[in-house]
């Protein structure tokens, strides 16, 4: 734990109020300070009192004077002001153990932190919560978190999480549905083991405990290449991966009637493993597991039938090669084609990049490498740019999973690259039709540990399969 103020935001309402670098927060209203979650929600207060200790242990009050809501501007030595907790499961289906060796030290850090889930979306399995930390998130109120459901069974829970009280997590979502505490919840679907009756029992528990789970996104396990001596494992089949579409489906539809709300969506990823077309947006009514990958493909080409209704006359774009992951190929080539019919200049042509990295049956963008990327368009890549999506980068950054970098790649195939906001149907067009594009450079919390969760075999790069 780590309450040492190194520094102070300039003009900042703690710094007008006389708080000083190199003194330790102790207590915010007379609420001990242990980490962010204290620091945020005692924080918020108009007017906060704050108890602060010098390097000599000398204590002092401090008024601040700021509106309800305004952040006191306090930095400390970590986000969390505290290490990141650790992961106490060994997953059958863990994408961390899949990692090919050689790779950067933070890439193979399993965390499994509430704290990270409440404030940057993380899913966590709950299994490492001491009773202290889950009646705080009950008294702070903490929400939404991002739940690792997986399976509501106990013993298949600890089976396949490999933490023999990983089933007692489930009675700790019940306390916090009780509690008013909202869950978004996560299944990574692994064949013959917790889809089928497996799935439709989790399914049926999680609505009970609804409206405090308020979503549940199914998504497949992704297998890459280096699964040595780990679990046997096997990818969908395009039979398997239907089946669980029908299951989850027709859950959703009874859901529908029952309360209003599907409920229970199956990711994009499902639907490309059976062959089959997308539902329509409003399927996905809000869209609320988006970075789980439900729906972001369909988003996107909607967002960019919105973005061609109204095409400025006279462009003359330079053609153009797209580089993506093969799943979202066939989406991009039809936004592509759209935007062609509306800016006849526009020249241009889908790639999408096989992942030799981590091996073919991962056809994400977001695990797209920069060697992958330079290998098979070098000397190959037409038009005069090339567009990439912002996902195969680590977030506000310009580096790629295997640390080569945007320039790098430039550099290799002589073309410059053009950053494009991941599965975004506006930014896409614009990008096409050269308009102004700002770039993703907004920064995220990517120091050390949570750094690997850019990088998974779902469409979203939050979806950890954990």
């Amino acid at each position: 734990m780590s309450t040492i103020i190194a520094s102070l935001d300039h003009r900042s309402p703690a710094e007008r109020s006389g708080v000083r670098p190199g003194e330790k927060l102790l207590a915010i209203n007379g609420h001990q300070i242990v980490d962010v979650l204290d620091y945020r929600f005692f924080g918020y207060d108009k007017n906060p009192e704050l108890e602060l200790a010098d390097e000599n242990g000398e204590r002092r009050l401090v008024r601040v004077h700021k509106p309800e809501g305004e952040d006191l501007g306090l930095n400390f030595d970590t986000y969390l002001m505290d290490k990141a907790r650790s992961c106490a499961n060994n997953c059958i289906f863990c994408f961390v153990d899949q990692m090919p060796p050689g790779m950067r030290e933070t890439l193979y850090f399993k965390d499994d932190d509430a704290r990270l889930s409440f404030l940057m979306g993380n899913y966590i399995t709950l299994t490492n919560l001491s009773p202290r930390e889950i009646q705080r998130i009950m008294d702070l109120r903490i929400s939404p978190i991002n739940v690792s459901v997986h399976t509501t069974d106990p013993e298949l829970r600890a089976r396949m999480l490999c933490h023999k009280k990983a089933g007692d997590s489930i009675a700790v979502m019940r306390r916090f549905a009780r509690a008013g505490i909202t869950m978004n919840c996560q299944i990574v679907a692994c064949p013959g083991i917790n889809d089928g009756p497996a799935l439709e029992r989790t399914l049926t528990e999680l609505a009970e405990m609804a409206p405090a789970v308020s979503s549940v996104a199914i998504v497949p396990v992704g297998l890459t290449k280096f699964r040595e001596g780990l679990y046997p494992l096997k990818p969908y089949t395009a039979e398997q991966a239907g089946a669980v579409i029908d299951l989850v489906e027709a859950f959703g539809h009874q859901q529908m009637e029952k309360s209003g709300s599907t409920f229970a969506w199956c990711s994009d990823e499902f639907y490309l493993l059976a062959g089959r077309k997308l539902p329509e947006k409003g399927y996905y009514e809000d869209m609320n597991q988006l970075e789980n990958g439900v729906g972001m493909l369909r988003l996107l080409t909607s967002q960019a039938e919105l973005a061609l209704e109204d095409v400025p006359q006279g462009l003359a774009p330079r053609p153009c090669t797209i580089a993506t992951g093969a799943a979202a190929a066939p989406f991009i080539r039809d936004v592509l084609e759209k935007t062609q019919r509306a800016c006849p200049t526009l020249k241009g042509e889908v790639r999408p990049i096989r992942n030799d990295f981590f091996g073919e049956t991962i056809t994400v963008s977001g695990l797209v490498t920069g060697g992958d990327l330079i290998a098979q368009l070098k000397g190959t890549a037409q038009g005069e740019r090339i567009l990439i999506p912002s996902n195969m980068l680590r977030a506000g950054e310009r580096v790629f999973l295997d640390d080569v970098t945007v320039e790098q790649v430039e550099q290799a195939l002589g073309l410059p690259v053009t950053i494009v906001e991941a599965e975004d149907g506006f930014t896409l067009v614009d990008a096409l039709l050269e308009l102004d594009v700002p770039e993703e450079t907004e920064p995220y919390f990517t120091g050390g540990e949570d750094e690997y969760y850019r990088y998974n075999p779902s469409a979203s790069a939050k979806n950890r399969n954990e």
